[in-house]
């Protein structure tokens, strides 16, 4: 088993300084209405478990939010990659082996018994899957109209990978006009550089970027 450690994060202090010049302050969302918000984890299947030391790290992350924001009258979203045949486009651009293999990321079973054993899953939380890096991506998955149906504005994204699916759904998520809060320690992804290149991305254009316990702070 790949050990569990945490994964080092930063934003430059000259970017901060940016977004206060423009509108006065550090963080967009300075509150937020826990009875609106969904926590939105996305790809924490055991496929990606072994990819690299980080991913079970933050899973007491994202175990503490989702407890945090059922108390407070929130709602928890699993998000899973949808199971099926690679598509063509995934087949010519991985190749057949690679895109084999993604397509089945997802595992098999029911969706509990294909999220990673170790999250704080409740039968009552929001299940979805996606076809789709993002979880937001009209038409490629069913995370959209259950969160319109509870009237959710203001999205937590944690989950792996930080740089592709995490940072994709955001994207997204901020398009369609959703509050954006990306969690900083609450996604994994294989290098540190390469996470911070995507929490640098989201807080300059699409949302707020903050560690676990600041949004524990937000939550209650």
């Amino acid at each position: 088993m790949t050990e569990a450690r945490p994964q080092s994060w930063s934003i430059e202090e000259r970017e901060y300084a940016r977004q206060e010049s423009r509108r006065g302050q550090r963080f967009a969302y300075e509150v937020l209405d826990p009875v609106r918000t969904a926590l939105v984890v996305v790809d924490m299947v055991p496929f990606f478990a072994d990819a690299g030391p980080h991913f079970r790290g933050i899973v007491p992350n994202i175990n503490a939010i989702a407890c945090g924001l059922r108390e407070a009258g929130g709602t928890v979203a699993w998000v899973l990659p949808e199971v099926g045949p690679p598509s063509e486009w995934a087949t010519g651009f991985y190749g057949p082996t690679v895109a084999a293999m993604f397509a089945a990321s997802g595992g098999t079973g029911s969706p509990h018994e294909r999220l990673f054993p170790e999250l704080d899953a409740r039968a009552d939380d929001v299940w979805a899957e996606k076809s789709a890096p993002s979880a937001f991506f009209p038409g490629r998955s069913t995370l959209p109209a259950a969160l319109a149906a509870r009237n959710v504005d203001t999205v937590l994204v944690t989950g792996t990978v930080t740089s592709v699916c995490c940072e994709s759904t955001a994207r997204d998520a901020a398009t369609l006009g959703y509050r954006v809060v990306f969690v900083a320690d609450g996604t994994a992804d294989v290098r540190d550089s390469v996470r911070n290149a995507t929490l640098r991305t989201v807080y300059r254009s699409f949302g707020d970027v903050r560690p676990t316990t600041a949004v524990l702070e937000l939550i209650s």
